[in-house]
Protein backbone atom coordinates (compact mmCIF):
# COMPACT_ATOMS: atom_id res chain seq x y z
CA UNK A 1 0.00 0.00 0.00
CA UNK A 2 1.44 3.35 -1.08
CA UNK A 3 1.43 6.15 1.45
CA UNK A 4 2.68 9.69 0.85
CA UNK A 5 3.12 12.05 3.79
CA UNK A 6 4.04 15.68 3.22
CA UNK A 7 5.66 18.02 5.72
CA UNK A 8 7.53 21.31 5.81
CA UNK A 9 4.74 23.73 5.03
CA UNK A 10 4.37 26.95 6.98
CA UNK A 11 4.17 30.71 6.80
CA UNK A 12 6.79 32.91 5.18
CA UNK A 13 7.13 36.46 3.97
CA UNK A 14 7.13 37.18 0.27
CA UNK A 15 10.53 36.40 -1.17
CA UNK A 16 11.18 33.78 1.49
CA UNK A 17 12.03 30.09 1.20
CA UNK A 18 10.62 26.78 2.35
CA UNK A 19 11.56 23.17 1.81
CA UNK A 20 8.77 20.64 1.55
CA UNK A 21 9.28 16.92 2.13
CA UNK A 22 7.23 13.91 1.09
CA UNK A 23 7.97 10.58 2.73
CA UNK A 24 6.89 7.76 0.43
CA UNK A 25 6.27 4.28 1.78
CA UNK A 26 5.35 1.26 -0.34
CA UNK A 27 6.26 3.08 -3.57
CA UNK A 28 8.93 1.91 -6.00
CA UNK A 29 7.79 3.64 -9.19
CA UNK A 30 9.51 6.08 -11.54
CA UNK A 31 7.65 9.38 -11.38
CA UNK A 32 6.86 11.74 -8.52
CA UNK A 33 5.78 15.33 -8.47
CA UNK A 34 4.46 18.30 -6.51
CA UNK A 35 1.07 19.86 -7.29
CA UNK A 36 -0.90 22.82 -6.01
CA UNK A 37 -4.44 24.11 -6.73
CA UNK A 38 -4.86 26.41 -9.72
CA UNK A 39 -7.75 28.44 -11.15
CA UNK A 40 -9.95 26.21 -13.29
CA UNK A 41 -8.18 23.03 -12.20
CA UNK A 42 -8.25 20.94 -9.12
CA UNK A 43 -4.43 20.96 -9.08
CA UNK A 44 -1.63 21.96 -11.40
CA UNK A 45 1.77 20.37 -11.61
CA UNK A 46 4.63 22.51 -10.41
CA UNK A 47 7.58 20.15 -10.59
CA UNK A 48 8.21 16.50 -11.41
CA UNK A 49 11.14 14.11 -11.23
CA UNK A 50 11.77 10.62 -12.56
CA UNK A 51 13.93 7.80 -11.28
CA UNK A 52 16.85 9.02 -13.44
CA UNK A 53 16.55 12.39 -11.67
CA UNK A 54 15.34 14.13 -14.80
CA UNK A 55 13.20 17.09 -13.76
CA UNK A 56 10.37 19.08 -15.30
CA UNK A 57 9.03 22.41 -14.07
CA UNK A 58 6.09 24.55 -14.95
CA UNK A 59 7.22 27.93 -16.31
CA UNK A 60 6.06 29.93 -13.31
CA UNK A 61 8.44 28.17 -10.91
CA UNK A 62 11.51 27.66 -13.09
CA UNK A 63 14.59 29.12 -11.47
CA UNK A 64 12.89 29.38 -8.08
CA UNK A 65 11.83 25.83 -7.19
CA UNK A 66 14.01 22.73 -7.15
CA UNK A 67 12.63 19.20 -6.93
CA UNK A 68 14.86 16.40 -5.72
CA UNK A 69 14.60 12.88 -4.34
CA UNK A 70 16.62 10.92 -1.84
CA UNK A 71 16.22 7.37 -3.05
CA UNK A 72 17.80 5.88 0.07
CA UNK A 73 15.17 7.57 2.23
CA UNK A 74 12.44 7.33 -0.44
CA UNK A 75 11.71 10.98 0.23
CA UNK A 76 10.79 13.67 -2.27
CA UNK A 77 11.70 17.32 -1.68
CA UNK A 78 10.69 20.67 -3.05
CA UNK A 79 12.98 23.58 -2.28
CA UNK A 80 11.06 26.80 -2.90
CA UNK A 81 12.58 30.27 -2.96
CA UNK A 82 11.35 33.67 -4.03
CA UNK A 83 7.87 32.75 -2.84
CA UNK A 84 4.97 35.00 -3.85
CA UNK A 85 1.70 35.66 -2.00
CA UNK A 86 -0.29 34.16 -4.89
CA UNK A 87 1.54 30.89 -4.27
CA UNK A 88 -0.28 30.46 -0.99
CA UNK A 89 -1.86 27.02 -1.32
CA UNK A 90 -1.86 23.45 -0.20
CA UNK A 91 1.01 21.57 -1.85
CA UNK A 92 0.49 17.93 -2.70
CA UNK A 93 2.96 15.16 -3.36
CA UNK A 94 1.98 12.64 -6.05
CA UNK A 95 3.36 9.36 -7.34
CA UNK A 96 2.65 7.53 -10.59
CA UNK A 97 2.34 3.87 -11.52
CA UNK A 98 3.17 4.58 -15.17
CA UNK A 99 6.41 3.07 -16.42
CA UNK A 100 6.89 5.75 -19.08
CA UNK A 101 5.71 9.34 -19.27
CA UNK A 102 6.65 12.05 -21.73
CA UNK A 103 8.17 15.00 -19.91
CA UNK A 104 5.20 17.31 -20.56
CA UNK A 105 2.80 14.72 -19.17
CA UNK A 106 4.64 14.46 -15.86
CA UNK A 107 2.90 17.70 -14.84
CA UNK A 108 -0.58 16.38 -15.64
CA UNK A 109 -2.75 15.49 -12.70
CA UNK A 110 -4.19 12.45 -14.49
CA UNK A 111 -0.71 10.90 -14.76
CA UNK A 112 -0.67 10.18 -11.03
CA UNK A 113 -2.28 7.46 -9.00
CA UNK A 114 -1.28 8.21 -5.43
CA UNK A 115 -1.63 11.44 -3.48
CA UNK A 116 -0.64 12.80 -0.12
CA UNK A 117 -2.90 14.84 2.13
CA UNK A 118 -1.07 18.08 1.41
CA UNK A 119 0.91 20.62 3.40
CA UNK A 120 -0.14 24.27 3.61
CA UNK A 121 2.14 27.06 2.44
CA UNK A 122 1.16 30.63 3.31
CA UNK A 123 3.07 33.57 1.83
CA UNK A 124 2.36 36.98 3.26
CA UNK A 125 3.10 40.27 1.55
Amino acid sequence: QVQLVESGGGSVQAGGSLRLSCAASGYRGKYMSWFRPAPGKEREGGAAINSERMTTYTDSVKGRFTISKDNAKNTLYLQMSGLKPEETAGYYCAASDHTFLLSWSTLREDAYHFWGQGTQVTVSS
